[in-house]
């Protein structure tokens, strides 16, 4: 009678599963969650020392202004959105202003900013709908926001948590980032992540955690080099080790 045949070690064996690295930077710990609240506490209580009152790095003046130079925003630096918008708003910082300019006449302005011919679309869509349906004034519930073109829900939030009318908390890349990194979070998706944080983040802090985790993100807790030597919550960072290892 013939033997079956006998696997050896190397075909059977499965392979250990690795969670890969956070938006780049250095491979974080698998967490558990939710984190400890002290611990969550100690983490928004410092970051609320040393940014007391953090705001958008976005110049606008008015809802207008901020809805346009966020939905800009998308996939580029505030630094090149500010540059643009600069000149943009001397002429162009109302919905009747903006359709005067019409498309072909913004995208010389946007130029420098990347995607620019969808937003520039997008922006004299939205405008259009501001102008005509709401006489001109930017509806601020979040309904009415996500439903302008180019208004995802993370630009609502932007815009509802700038202007005080409601403590959204916008996951983008920095926020994503730095959310695995402190354990506050471990969801896939930027929607799950924001759900975690409204769960763990005080409610005294939540106003302004959206800005201090993305500030946080911009110029401590980079991508590639954070700095955990300047950080004031490395203590706090269960990622601590193989961060400073990459840094």
């Amino acid at each position: 009678m013939a033997k079956s045949p006998v696997r050896s070690a190397k075909s059977t064996r499965k392979p250990v599963a690795k969670r890969p690295a956070v938006m780049t930077g250095a491979a974080i710990p698998t967490l558990r969650w939710p984190p400890n609240e002290d611990r969550v506490e100690g983490i928004f209580e410092r970051l609320a020392r040393v940014m007391p009152e953090p705001k958008t790095e976005l110049n606008f003046t008015d809802p207008y202004t901020l809805v346009v130079a966020v939905a800009l925003s998308a996939q580029a630096t505030d630094v090149s959105v500010n540059k643009a918008t600069d000149r943009l708003f001397a002429v162009a910082d109302t919905p009747a202003k903006m359709l005067a300019l019409g498309e072909e006449g913004l995208v010389p302005y946007i130029a420098s900013i990347g995607l620019y011919r969808g937003k520039a679309r997008n922006v004299i869509a939205l405008s259009r709908i501001v102008q005509e349906e709401h006489g001109g004034v930017v509806p601020l519930t979040r309904e009415a926001l996500q439903a302008l073109p180019g208004v995802g829900r993370k630009t609502a939030s932007v815009v509802l948590n700038e202007l005080g009318i409601e403590p959204a908390i916008a996951v983008d890349t920095h926020v994503f980032r730095v959310s695995h990194r402190l354990g506050l979070a471990n969801a896939a998706t930027p929607d799950k992540v924001e759900a975690q944080l409204h769960r763990i983040v005080p409610a005294a802090f939540l106003p302004k955690a959206h800005h201090w985790l993305i500030l946080h993100g911009r110029y401590t807790c980079t991508a590639r080099k954070p700095n955990c030597g300047g950080c004031v919550i490395s203590d706090l960072c269960p990622s601590r080790a193989g961060l400073m290892a990459l840094a």
